[in-house]
């Protein structure tokens, strides 16, 4: 790695680091979901839905990753598909289960949120003056602390 040497962190320092940015995370998290007229558990399950892509999650899947019950992510798809962000779908194979896909205009309205977030090469934009660290997305492996 080239650049500046950083003096190594403590791991008090490191935990400090940590919380900030799980804090920064949550705070952010609330806000994009606000901004969609979601809340926090209803955008992670959209998120699911949406990484899944073209291999659609059933309603079981869903409730596996996001860890609530069966009956919780009935109540979520419910409310996703009230507010067009998704759609059942029968599965091909077995008529007792349903699929669920992500609706394409509800695609282009969380991209619109996001995207003042994200540099089109796939870095945050946001960095605080002199932070030269940061969470970097194209270097998801390192995880360094700074010493500020």
């Amino acid at each position: 790695m080239h650049g500046t040497p950083r003096p190594p962190a403590t791991p008090a320092k490191a935990l400090s680091a940590m919380d900030h940015l799980i804090a920064a995370h949550l705070i952010g998290q609330q806000e994009l979901a606000r901004r969609l007229g979601l809340n926090v558990t209803d955008l992670t399950c959209f998120a699911f839905v949406l990484e899944a892509g073209d291999d659609l999650l059933t309603a079981g899947d869903l409730a596996a990753r996001a860890h609530v019950t069966t009956g919780a992510v009935t109540g979520i798809l419910n409310r996703l598909e009230r507010a067009g962000y998704v759609t059942r779908r029968p599965d091909p194979t077995d008529r007792r289960r349903v699929r669920v896909a992500a609706v394409p205009d509800a695609v282009t309205r969380v991209e619109a949120v996001y995207a003042g977030h994200y540099h089109p090469s796939g870095t945050y934009s946001k960095r605080q003056p002199g932070d030269d660290q940061g969470l970097r997305k194209d270097s998801p492996r390192r995880a360094e602390v700074s010493n500020g």
